[in-house]
Formats: C-alpha cells, structure tokens, sequence
C-alpha cells in the first residue's frame, strides 16, 4: 500500500500544473460540461500511466528509443498544438452544455492521449521518481512498479475529476459571450504551447 499512496501522489502532483492539458480540460468543461473534461482528463492520466509503465518496469530499451524519437514527437505535438489552438480560437460555443457522449467523448479522450504522449521526456520524470523509490530495479519490483502506476493514473484521475467538478459549478455563470472569450483565451494560450513546442526544435 505505501507503493500505491506513492504512486497516488506522484500522479496527483504530475497532473496538477497547469499547461496545455490543463487548459485544454478547462475549456472543454466550460464549453461542452464536467463530461467532455473529466475524460480529456483521463486519456492524460493513461498516457502518464504508459510512461510510468516504461519507467517503472526498466524498459530501458523502449524508454531509449522513444526518448530517441523526441524531436519527432515534439514535432508532431506541436503542430498539433497549433492544430487544437486554431480549432479552439474559431469554435462558437453553444448556450448549453454540448451533448458530449459517445464519439465525442472518445475524441475527447483520444486527443488528450495522443498529445500527452508526445512528450516522451515524461519516462525520464518517471524514471528518476522511480529510481529514488527503488522500484524497477529488477524483475521482483514489478509488482511494485504495478501498484505505483496503478496509484499514478488514480491520482491523476482524482486531479481531473476535482478540476472539472470545481470548473463545472460556475459554468452557469458564463453566457455565450464569455464563453466565446473562453474559447479565443483557451487558443491564444493553447497556441503559444504550440509555438513553443516547435521553436525548441530550432534551438
């Protein structure tokens, strides 16, 4: 159990900041209810989870060659940054919670995914936590590394269920002229991610 409370508050603490993710489940709360946000939230969660899978299991061969392919994905994720940003600054909210399930859930969950996993450098986080816990040393600490990463998408759960519960409750107060302004923000900010993303490559 004292893996798994580890684990809790190693996701906790890796979901909390605020960055493109976060700012993405905002907006998506705001604009299309507490749903659509929670489950942008998990896929997040999941591909944390991957990574510290990698991490936490030594998969030093898979953790090199994803790592290896960074400029690539930060290529990919950028550019898809900027895809979101364009697509969020342009959208027109409707004056009611979008009805969100199904398919739109799932492309909720699937960008989410997909964009967290663009950022490989996550395993090195993972890695060095893990490292300092003494887990994935050696094949005896795999059900260890288990109960830590299980702990780690839990925890990252709980960070997007209180952010899009606590986000939801003054959904109300925003007419569809906020709610425009949430979306153009949402993109401005989502944008410079993006750009940011894509001048690391020049550097």
């Amino acid at each position: 159990m004292v893996y798994f409370i580890q684990g809790l508050l190693i996701g906790f603490s890796i979901a909390a900041p605020v960055g493109p993710i976060g700012v993405l489940c905002i907006k998506r709360t705001l604009i299309d209810g507490r749903s659509a946000g929670f489950v942008s939230g998990l896929g997040a969660a999941t591909a944390d989870a991957f990574y510290g899978l990698i991490a936490g299991l030594g998969l030093t061969v898979v953790a090199q060659f994803l790592t290896s392919q960074e400029l690539w994905f930060r290529l990919i994720g950028g550019l898809f940054l900027c895809y979101l940003a364009l697509k969020t600054f342009r959208a027109a909210p409707a004056e009611q919670a979008a009805a969100t399930h199904g398919n739109g859930l799932f492309n909720a969950y699937l960008s989410t995914a997909l964009l967290t996993l663009t950022n490989p450098a996550t395993i090195l986080s993972f890695a060095a936590v893990f490292a300092g816990l003494g887990v994935g040393q050696t094949q005896s600490d795999y059900l260890q590394a288990g109960l830590l990463v299980l702990g780690v998408f839990l925890g990252s759960a709980a960070w997007w269920l209180i952010l899009s519960g606590s986000v939801s409750l003054i959904r109300d107060k925003f007419d569809t002229r906020r709610l425009i302004w949430v979306n153009r923000i949402s993109g401005v900010i989502i944008g410079i991610f993006g750009v940011l993303a894509l001048g690391s490559l020049i550097r």
